[in-house]
């Protein structure tokens, strides 16, 4: 029987990949977007919807329900960023980033639930290493990544006697749109992105940042019950190595 895994915010540098690697393990890949995707053949189902309103999550699990009838896996990739000073973000960029980083991920659980109940599964929560150390003029982002990690360990425990596995993956710097998107906010000069993702790669261990395909890997591994089936309420840290360093060296 074919295992089927929901994604969303799977248009994004991660989600696609994450997509591509649950196809190539001859996964079903229902994925979720706020943005219509371009055809995508790692992509059996696409269903565009915001994930952090009350009645599209509803809808979006009813589909899959209609669709598929359960699911195996449910990786909560959805995320959205704002860099600015506490000072400088708004209540409302506040919320926002709350409702997309952690309120989707509540809908989504409470809707999945009735699909993986009978059978068991996995969830992935696609956390950061924001949430246990960070930067300046990110502090939404970081407290969004951070409440994630908490509720990952919740979620853990309450969903355990259904025989779901909840963990939660912390990439470090990924090279993703969304990363440099981050990157052209700070002070770097026009046309010289490739240098400044070159100069933040140095600073890791490993001596680079990250792919989104090697975070896919690691999704791939915490949802599939044959690599990681005594594994729950963890977050594996993906960074390269930079929370192992010192700052200070």
């Amino acid at each position: 029987m074919k295992k089927i895994v929901l994604i969303t915010g799977v248009g994004g540098g991660i989600g696609n990949a994450t997509a591509k690697i649950f196809a190539k393990a001859k996964w079903h890949v229902i994925g979720v977007d706020h943005h219509q995707i371009t055809s995508e053949d790692s992509v059996h189902h696409f269903i565009q919807a915001d994930v952090a309103d009350v009645a599209a999550s509803q809808r979006i699990f009813a589909e899959a329900t209609d669709v598929e009838g359960r699911i195996d896996a449910l990786i909560n990739n959805a995320a959205i960023q704002i860099c600015k000073p506490i000072l400088e973000t708004t209540p409302e960029e506040w919320d926002t980033i709350m409702a997309t980083n952690v309120r989707s991920v509540y809908l989504a659980v409470r809707n999945a639930h009735p699909l993986m109940r009978e059978y068991g599964g996995a969830i992935v929560n696609v956390s950061s290493v924001h949430a246990l150390a960070t930067s300046m003029n990110i502090a939404a982002y970081a407290a969004s990544k951070g409440a994630l990690l908490a509720f990952t360990r919740a979620m853990a425990i309450e969903l355990a006697p259904d025989k779901i596995r909840v963990n939660a993956v912390l990439p470090g710097a990924i090279d993703t749109p969304m990363l440099r998107a981050g990157l052209n906010r700070g002070p770097v000069k026009k046309g010289n992105i490739e240098d400044s993702v070159c100069e933040l790669g140095k600073k890791h261990v490993l001596g680079r940042i990250g792919l989104p395909e090697e975070i896919g890997q690691t999704i791939l591994f915490l949802a599939d019950d044959k690599r990681s089936s005594f594994i729950t309420g963890h977050a594996l840290i993906a960074d390269g190595g930079a929370i192992a360093k010192l700052s200070t060296e």
